[in-house]
Order: C-alpha cells, then structure tokens, then sequence
C-alpha cells in the first residue's frame, strides 16, 4: 500500500526502565489547593470556638448535675457532696444520651475517631450535619454528668463532622472532602491542647493515611489555627505544666524503656478487655439505647466510691506528672479509673478515650517508678518522668500512633529532655502492640465492620516511574485516509484471529487522532466504504505524554474505561508507543521480587577465593 491507504504503521523506540519523580501539579492544583487550605483555616476558627462551647457546656451540665447552679465557671465532680445520691446522676446522663442516639443519631455513640476514620474509608467521608450539633451536646452531657471521658473525642468528632458538612456543600471532590473533614477534627484536637503538630501527626496516622503537599498544607495550617484559637480561649502555656527534669543517664533510659515494655503489655490489655465490655454489652437482652444508662450504673457507684474518676480527669494528667502521688490515688486512677471508663465506653455512649488513656498510663507509670525507687533508689529516674512515659507510652500501645503520642507528650507538657525516655517507651510499648494485637483500640470497631485500616505508608508505586519504562514501541496503527473494507482486508491477509480490543488511528504526519474499538470492525450496521476516522470513539484527548508517569496513564484507563492508552511525544501528538493495563502489572511482580527475594549481594568466601586467586597470579609473574 501506499503512505495514502496503508494499515499498519509500525514504530520502534528504545525501552529503557527507569525510576522517575513525579512531575509537579499544574498551577490549577495549586491554586485549588490554596483554596482548601483557606477552607481549612475558616473550618479550624470555627472549630476552636465549638471547643470552646463544648468545654463550657460540660462545665455548665457539672455545676447544674453535681452542685444545683447554673454556671459556666469550671468546677470537678470530685468535690461533690451528694452523697449515695450522685450514683443516679451518670445514670440520668446515660438515659439522655441514648434517647438522644435513637432519636437523634446513633452515630453519635463512641469516642469519635473510629467513627472518622470509618466515614473516611467507606462513605467518601461524608458524615450526617446533624453530628456537628447532637455530638458536642450529648458528649458534653454525657462528662458534665460524670462521664469519665476527655473533651479531645468529642471536638475531634464535631470539627470532623464539620468539616465534612462544608465539604458536601461545596464543590469539592472526595479526596478534598477528606481533607477537609481531617482539618477539621485535628483542628479540634489542637484547640483543646494547644499541640499542632501533634494534630498534624495524628492526621497522618490515624485518618489520612497519606503524606503529600496536597493535604498536609490545608491540615497543617488548620491545626495552626486551632492552636491560636486556644491560646485566645484558653490561654497560654502547656496544658500539662510539670517540674523541670534533668536530661536522663543512660540507666534512666534503659529503664524508661522497661516502662514502655510494660506499659505495652498493659496498652494491649486494655484494648482487649475494652472490646470484651462491648461485646458483654450486645449480648444483653435490652435495646441498645438503654445501655448507657446500664453503664451510667457503674460510673456512679465507682465515682461514689473514688470521686476521682469522675468527669475528664485533666487535672488526674497534670497532679499525676507534676506531684508525688499516694499508692491509694495511683491505685485509683490506675485499676477504678480503668473500670469506670471501659464499662461506660463499652455501654455505646459518647466520650473520648484520649484523657483516659493518658490517665491510666500515666497512673500505671509512676506505680512502677515509685515501686523501682523504693527498692533502687540510685536506678536515676523519677516518679514524674515516669508517669510522663506510661501515659505516652499506653497511648502508643493502644493506638499505634507512636509519633502523635510522643510530640503530644512534649508538646502539652514543654518538657524537652523528655524526647529520648518517651521515644525509647513508646516505640517499646509500639512494637508488643504491634506482636499482641490484630486492631488497635481505635481500628477494631471498625474492623470488625469489614472494613481494612491501612497499616503501612508507602510511596504509590505507579508514580515513580514513567509510562516509556514500560511501553510497547513495536506498535500497529492505523491510517485515517482507509476504510473499513480495507481493515477488513488487511486483517484477513495479515493478523487473523490477533485482533486488539482498540486500534490507534493517525493522520498522515503520524498525529495521534483517537481509537478504534475493534468491535465496530465487523458491526453490520457500518457500510465496508465507511472510513475509519468516523467510527473514532475514544477521541484525541484519550492519551499520556512520555513524560508522564504510570500512574497518570491508568488514571486516563480508568476514567476512559480503557484497557489500553496510547503514549505520544511530549512536545506534541506524534505516537511513540502503547501502555496496557497488563504492562502496569509488571511494575507490581518487580516489586514483589524486591520484597521477597532474598540473596547475598556480597559473599565473603567468593571475595577471598579471588585475593587468593589475585594472590598466586602476583607470585607467578614474580
């Protein structure tokens, strides 16, 4: 045929496989990522205040519940003289928090992140508008009643499902909403501790599941607002004030680390036992709106035992860091502290499990450190450092997020030579979790949903290399000028039976003008002198540059509905090649390979056969 009617057109390049960065986002991207991150500012200012509402309420609920005021100032449930009548009160709280899920939303249950990361994962992190006003209200009825929560689950919850709402009215992707409902919920937490950077980190390990520009941007300034929002509602300073510590010996840390191991082993106990509540609670014959209130029974008879567990327990954190604790209040902010909160947890209503956790780890900490000064007085740590380390430590262990709880722990209690103690106990207490537990306490409930958590952050391959790494440049296209009677023709005499899902179609110059599914070839309804560029389906859009990465050409496959796409030149249209989803394949088994090939890359016994070798030649010539 000539250059006019001829089929095929054959091209070969060279295919050279190559790691390669991933080419920087258009200025539309940034420019909309710009336009996130001032959401995300506008979300954080308006969560801050919610925090702050949401701390007033429970103050309010306290003073009406445990003292018959109306007052917004702030007063602790401990100091209540009710006598055996305060053990109705959490109950009554209880009564009004599960009326308030039937009716309301059940979603509401819970301490809030688990709930996130679920909207996240499954629902395109959509999450019902009506959770920005029932959660910060039912969690502050449920701790203004005696609950023995934190405020952090709540406002994290709130500041999520705020975020989520805004997100759904506007015009936003998925992905963006995500990003959006996570600036929204560690805004949260970083208004109620003043720790941005600690919010930025649990961002990462507890709901994004990502590291990139894109997100980081909008989230990071979120918490920085949230931050300035607790300096303005809640004052300067940290919120965990402790003495000054001397930097650590060598011994200190070795036995900090012990701490962590211990912690670790008592981290994984509580999730289990938490989850073992739970499952007690479904079993019981009543409507699960009641239970609540069932567990409203055991936080009032343990608070009137131990009025210490009573409420969020903030001052429990900072007496426990910045004093020198009895036995009796270490034992019950430990064991009574413990109960009280996994029983009301496990009955289904609202609270938090961050001051908890810190509470009981830091209580099980200075045990340990109080037990070791008194049988080795020169072992060179103190009860307060070690009570630093258990309460971060028990979150490590209980949540997995290691790096969160150890900038959480520096950062609300601006002890700088804490680092090395609380890095050598949380990654201890990091790693028994890690062996001991399948889920974590903030996966499980979830997990038990079917729905997977990832549990691993990695580069996506797809973007480190580019489309010409694996291409096929030994290509058949088509030329526009023919038509279908010459296809036919040309497929009887040279490729029957081999026939592609889609044929390129090119002009004469060699310019990329769309593809041909090979179905219209022989549909009965197209007359053979039809020419082909009429029957073009996927048009000259429908393409990758060479300079562009393999996760740019499955992106146009997905969206085209495409088993292949064709790859042109990156200064214009010309066809250099052709990318199938089965070549990206190929990219996986290299990786597989890299991950589960084991092998020695150096070999002492070969090196010295050849100085041995190298040796005699140097005696021969000699």
């Amino acid at each position: 045929m000539t250059q006019k009617n001829r089929i095929p057109v054959s091209i070969s390049l060279d295919n050279n496989f190559q790691p390669t960065e991933e080419k920087r986002s258009p200025l539309s991207s940034s420019r909309r990522m710009l336009y996130l991150a001032a959401l995300g500012v506008a979300i954080a200012a308006a969560t801050g205040a919610v925090a702050r509402l949401l701390v007033s309420l429970i103050d309010l609920f306290t003073n009406l519940f445990f003292y018959g005021r109306v007052s917004l100032l702030h007063s602790s449930p401990e100091q209540n003289h009710l006598g055996p009548v305060v053990i109705a009160i959490p109950v009554i709280g209880g009564l009004i928090v599960g009326f308030m899920a039937k009716y309301g939303s059940k979603a509401i249950r819970g301490h809030g992140i688990p709930e996130a990361m679920e909207q996240i994962l499954t629902n395109q992190s959509r999450i019902k508008p009506v959770i920005t006003f029932l959660k910060p209200v039912s969690s502050a009825i449920s701790i203004g009643t005696g609950g023995p929560f934190g405020a952090e689950g709540p406002i994290i919850a709130t500041g999520g499902a705020l975020g989520s709402t805004i997100g759904q009215f506007m015009r936003i992707s998925p992905d963006e909403r995500k990003i959006l409902l996570t600036a929204g919920a560690t805004a949260g937490m970083s208004a109620i501790f003043g720790t941005p950077i600690a919010a930025i980190f649990l961002a990462i390990e507890l709901l994004l599941f990502e590291f990139s520009p894109r997100s980081i941007i909008p989230i990071a300034l979120a918490c920085i607002t949230g931050a300035a929002m607790h300096k303005l509602l809640f004052g300067n300073g940290p919120v965990f004030p402790m003495p000054v510590e001397a930097a650590p010996s060598n011994q200190a840390l070795a036995i900090y680390s012990l701490i962590g191991i211990l912690i670790g082993l008592l981290a994984a106990g509580v999730t289990k036992a938490v989850y073992l509540i739970e499952d007690g609670f479904e079993k019981l014959p009543i409507p699960w709106y009641w239970w609540p209130a069932l567990g409203g029974v055991a936080v009032g008879v343990i608070g009137f035992v131990a009025p210490r567990t009573f409420g969020v327990g903030y001052s429990n954190i900072e007496f426990l860091i910045g004093n020198h604790p009895t036995w009796t209040v270490l034992l019950v902010l430990s064991v009574l502290k413990f109960l009280s909160w996994s029983i009301s947890l496990g009955s289904g209503t609202s609270g938090g499990t961050l001051a908890p956790l810190l509470t009981i780890g830091g209580a099980c900490g200075a045990m340990t450190g109080s037990a070791l000064l008194h049988y080795f007085p020169a072992c060179g740590i103190t009860i307060q450092m070690a009570a630093l380390v258990g309460m971060s430590a028990m979150f490590a262990g209980a949540s997995r997020a290691v790096l969160t709880s150890i900038i959480f722990a520096l950062e609300s209690t601006g002890q700088s030579s804490a680092m090395l103690p609380l890095l050598g106990a949380c990654i201890a207490s990091y790693i028994l979790s890690y062996f001991l537990l399948e889920n974590t306490i903030m996966t499980e409930k979830i997990a038990r949903r079917g729905v997977a958590t990832p549990s691993s952050f990695e580069p996506d391959i797809l973007g480190l290399y580019p489309v010409t790494a694996l291409m096929e440049t030994e290509i058949q296209v088509l030329s526009v000028d023919n038509t279908l009677a010459d296809l036919q023709d040309w497929i009887r005499k040279e490729e029957p039976g081999s026939l592609p899902n889609h044929l390129i179609v090119v002009d004469d110059t060699g310019k990329y003008l769309g593809l041909l599914a090979s179905q219209e070839i022989y549909n009965s309804r197209h007359s053979p002198a039809t020419p082909i560029q009429s029957l073009i389906q996927a048009g000259p859009n429908v393409y990758v540059r060479e300079d562009q990465s393999l996760k740019a050409a499955v992106e146009v496959m997905a969206e085209s509905s495409l088993d292949i796409v064709p790859v042109v030149s990156g200064g214009g249209h010309e066809v250099v090649g052709l990318l199938s989803y089965k070549d990206t394949l190929e990219i996986y088994r290299h990786k597989l390979r890299d991950s589960t090939y084991f092998g020695k890359e150096y070999s002492f016994k070969r090196q010295a056969i050849r100085m041995i070798l190298k040796g005699k030649g140097i005696l021969l010539k000699h």
